[in-house]
């Protein structure tokens, strides 16, 4: 019984009496221990926290016989086995637990329906960027109880946190940034001998590290030009104590706010080089009241919009680095606005001064405007430069305060955060563990359950209502149709899927294909498709939340005419075409945002390349070339046949893709290539790995992409789009469309018996032609004489393809001559089994440093391999998965901007490539100095 009230299996049931289940029940008495679930931390690589530790786990068995599953995890900690041998069962699947602890938010496709979470939600202040997850908390019917409204009912103080672990290392990790800045700015300082808190084992070694810094304080003194060094904590809780037990290990002296006219009047006192100055400041220092008086601190918390802070004009003058610990919502003024350090900065004679800032309270554009997000602990530091507009950067030896604002620093000293943790959630785990539900603690931290906000958090309503994310339609279940069946749907059903609150409907017009997909996935159907029927077509729309569109490319824009009327989302892995930016104004009007270009190439592409860019262009660098390569290719161990390919996906795309003009621009030269000329005008060698021989084709109109990706394409002397191929293919493919059968022209449509008949026909050739007969006409159609190792090679290929042998297709019918050869294709060069293809990606940018004295190559590459034994291809992956994680920000509403768009903006690139990643889809980048190491200087593009 206790155990659906944990997981509110019956959401709504009542009572006779009219109560809920969950609220009849809460007083009655366990008669069994109930299950416990820990699981895995995944938010980033580096959490490797516990909420309770194999010591407590084995005191909450032994104490209450409860039963406790536990996600494996090799990077946590405490290993798998400590866990078992407390007593717990490793296990993936928590499904079976009725509560579940954890520490940091969890991904919204993770959550498990029904059930009672224990974690740190940041959602109970209103934070805007976390609001999707608190709607997926209601619509999963979720009990979320939040650690941080674990609170003493008298002192209204924090029962369970990692108390003072956040100020420890936000304070280490400040000390190694301040000394690191010192250092960039050219000077030396004690400070840069701290590392940053997770290399440290334990606080015992950074003990021993502030002695030998603060006897180097003391011995050698500090950089003269920065003193005296002032360090202004605010805050006076945990957070602020931790900060302050790592500083106070330092030669200091604390002062106060009164004193530091006086102290930076007499700054050449060599009393301060050998000390720091410690400014702990109160809410009465910084706040004033806008009409005049006192300051009262009772009046402020019920009236906060009649104070304002001073903190800009009376104390970040003075402030070397401010450690920032006060609590902050949006009713309270800030301490600081981007327009206050604007003025700071743009003033000459503090150019030593805000010189850091250790945000440890993280709270995004919150006390402090200007910091917009949390950093990691891969990369601790931003940079913010307010004097001309708002600029953030991450070079550290450019103007800017210097700002560390990791929103989990407890996990860098991951062994003592969990230990204390523990030992605070423990007496709380226990009353869980035992169904004690009335639990006062336990019930005041209660922010929503049976589908519902709790009383004292129903203001987040209208918060969410403000938030501009996309909701599903019915509050619980998320319906997505997927139009289309072929190649590469697998990997997007399959991604989809696994979010056991969506509902997925295949349409196909192909209802065997897509009953053989839909059967192998849960909660997944299929339907018709007639994309010509408006009436049917528009009721599948409606009946959904976003539509994915797989269907080739000239038929999206039925499609997207029915989402927008319908007010729905669309993904399609096509290029933006031309009629599909007309629609961009209506999707703008509807509220609709239609993402295109949202697989491969197009696709992933996009998010590497601009996550590059927009790094260089934040550091006020520019791009002078840009090089990109890309191709699904056969693994070179299965490339056995003529052109070296096979098909992971259509064959007609890939044949109309060479058909294409294209435009490119190479060492300052624009280059044109006219339609039907792309395979004549090949480049025979890309050097990219010594291990593959690629040649490559012009990828259409490359310049476009200068705009796109918001570069200046006058000032660069490159910018190339391509296609990567194994030797031999373009020379194939060529003598076929100069043949004839790559032709478009409806005159060329085919209706023969067999694809031998189609190739004699194209040839003009009788049925009974000899191969001789065949081989003599192909060499007088290409002007090439019979000897020519070109005919031999091209012969091979028919044969392979079954235009000349007995294995030839049957019944050909088709609307173009093209349209007959990738059906020819489809069926002869397709995978066998335990084959595999290759998915290669590889990015060059030229980037010239803003002071135009250095010049750098940045590359970023892709190498994506199907798996043989599945049979599950990289081209798939690589085009289904993007798909499938652009529909799912949509579903959670994290994708902001409306219109026809292409994923080349951040709320778009970044999320989709810390996704990917998850997939094992990686990026690996690297850096080399000097022009003459791009492929802009290597390779021969005459």
């Amino acid at each position: 019984m206790l155990s659906s009230i944990l997981t509110n299996a019956t959401p709504g049931l009542r009572t006779a009496a009219g109560a809920s289940v969950t609220k009849a029940l809460k007083s009655t008495t366990a008669k069994k221990p109930l299950v416990l679930g820990i699981r895995r931390e995944d938010k980033n690589r580096w959490e490797r926290r516990v909420a309770l530790t194999p010591a407590h786990i084995k005191r909450l068995i032994k104490e209450t016989g409860a039963k406790v599953l536990v996600q494996p995890s090799n990077t946590r900690i405490f290993n798998n086995s400590s866990f078992e041998k407390a007593g717990a069962l490793i296990e993936e699947d928590l499904t079976k637990a009725d509560a579940i602890l954890g520490i940091k938010e969890v991904p919204i496709e993770k959550l498990i329906n029904d059930k009672t979470y224990l974690i740190f939600s940041h959602t109970h202040k209103g934070q805007m960027y976390n609001m999707p997850s608190l709607r997926a908390f209601l619509d999963k019917n979720i009990r979320l109880i939040d650690y941080e409204l674990m609170t003493d009912e008298e002192s209204k103080r924090r029962l369970v946190l990692f108390g003072k672990h956040a100020g420890y290392a936000g304070m280490i990790d400040g000390l190694h940034g301040l000394g690191q800045r010192l250092l960039a700015l050219g000077y030396n300082s004690p400070f840069i001998h701290m590392g940053q808190a997770h290399v440290y084992p334990n606080l015992e070694c950074v003990h021993t590290k502030l002695r030998h810094v603060a006897n180097i304080i003391s011995d050698q003194g500090l950089p003269e030009a920065f003193a005296p060094m002032v360090f202004t904590f605010t805050g006076s809780g945990n957070v602020t104590q931790g900060a302050r037990a790592i500083f106070d290990k330092l030669p200091h002296e604390n002062i106060t706010v009164d004193d530091l006219p006086n102290i930076f009047a007499d700054r050449y006192n060599e009393r301060y080089r050998t000390r720091l100055l410690a400014l702990q400041v109160n809410a009465q220092d910084y706040l004033e009241r806008i009409d005049g008086g006192v300051y009262s601190r009772e009046e402020y918390r019920e009236h906060p919009e009649r104070y304002r802070s001073i903190f800009a004009e009376k104390i970040a003058p003075y402030t070397t680095m401010l450690i920032n610990g006060i609590y902050w919502e949006s009713k309270y003024p800030r301490l600081m606005t981007t327009q206050d350090l604007a003025n700071i900065q743009n003033q000459r004679e503090l150019k030593n001064r805000m010189l850091a800032i250790a945000d440890i309270s993280c709270d995004i554009g919150g006390s402090l405007e200007f910091m917009s997000h949390a950093s990691t602990i891969d990369s601790p530091f931003f940079y913010v430069d307010a004097r001309n507009g708002l600029v953030e950067h991450k070079d550290i030896e450019k103007p800017g305060v210097q700002i560390n604002s990791i929103d989990n620093l407890p996990t860098e000293l991951p062994f003592e955060a969990s230990q204390h943790f523990g030992d605070s959630l423990y007496p709380y785990a226990k009353a869980l563990a035992t169904g004690e539900l009335d639990n006062s603690v336990l019930r005041r931290a209660v922010i929503c359950q049976n589908g519902s906000l709790e009383d004292q958090h129903k203001h987040l309503e209208s918060v969410m209502a403000a938030d501009q994310g996309f909701r599903v339609a019915d509050n619980r279940r998320k319906n997505v149709l997927l139009a289309g069946s072929g190649m590469v749907s697998q990997p997007l059903v399959d991604y989809l899927s696994s979010s056991k609150d969506t509902d997925i409907t295949i349409a196909s017009n192909d209802l065997n294909e897509a009953r053989r997909l839909a059967y192998q996935f849960p909660n997944t159907q299929v339907a018709g498709l007639d994309i010509l029927d408006t009436l049917s077509l528009e009721k599948l729309v409606k009946d959904n939340d976003v539509v994915v569109s797989l269907i080739p490319a000239h038929l999206h824009t039925h499609i997207a005419k029915a989402a927008i009327k319908h007010q729905k989302h669309m993904v399609t892995a096509s290029y933006l075409s031309p009629e599909m930016q007309t629609l961009d104004q209506q999707a703008k009007d509807a509220s609709v945002t239609i993402i295109n270009e949202i697989g491969l190439d197009p696709g992933i592409d996009h998010c590497s390349a601009m996550k590059i860019i927009d790094q260089a262009h934040a550091r006020g660098d520019k791009i002078k070339s840009f090089i990109s390569w890309c191709g699904g290719l056969t693994a070179p161990e299965n490339s056995d046949n003529q052109i070296g390919y096979k098909f992971s996906w259509s064959p007609r795309g890939v044949l109309t893709a060479g058909l294409n003009a294209a435009r490119y621009k190479i060492n300052g030269k624009l280059c044109d290539i006219p339609e039907g000329k792309l395979f004549a005008h090949r480049f025979a060698n890309v050097p990219l790995y010594p291990g593959f021989a690629f040649e490559g084709l012009a990828n259409r109109d490359s310049l476009q992409y200068a705009d796109i990706y918001g570069l200046q394409l006058d000032q660069m002397d490159t910018m190339f789009r391509g296609t990567l191929r194994y030797h031999g293919y373009s020379e194939i493919l060529d003598c076929l469309l100069k043949l004839g059968f790559l032709n478009l022209d409806t005159k060329s449509h085919v209706d023969v018996a067999s694809s031998r008949e189609y190739m004699l026909k194209t040839l003009g050739l009788r049925k009974d032609a000899t191969r001789d007969t065949v081989a003599k006409k192909i060499a007088k159609r290409l002007a090439i004489p019979q000897t020519d190792p070109l005919l031999s090679r091209l012969m091979l290929a028919l044969e392979e393809f079954g235009m000349l042998g007995s294995s030839a297709v049957h019944a050909l019918a088709a609307p173009t001559a093209l349209d007959a050869m990738a059906k020819v294709l489809q069926q002869a060069l397709k995978f066998k089994a335990n084959e595999r293809d290759l998915v290669c990606m590889s990015h060059e940018f030229g980037v010239e440093s803003a002071d135009g004295r250095s010049y750098d190559v940045h590359s970023s590459s892709l190498t994506v391999y199907g798996d043989a034994s599945t049979g599950e291809t990289a081209m798939a992956r690589t085009v289904g998965i993007p798909a499938a994680i652009a529909t799912r920000l949509l579903l959670e509403g994290r994708v902001k901007t409306r219109g026809t768009i292409r994923p080349t903006i951040p709320e778009i690139y970044n999320p989709l490539i810390e996704r990917l990643e998850l997939k094992g889809i990686i990026f690996n980048e690297s850096s080399k100095s000097g022009i003459q190491n791009s492929l802009q200087r290597r390779m021969a593009w005459a």
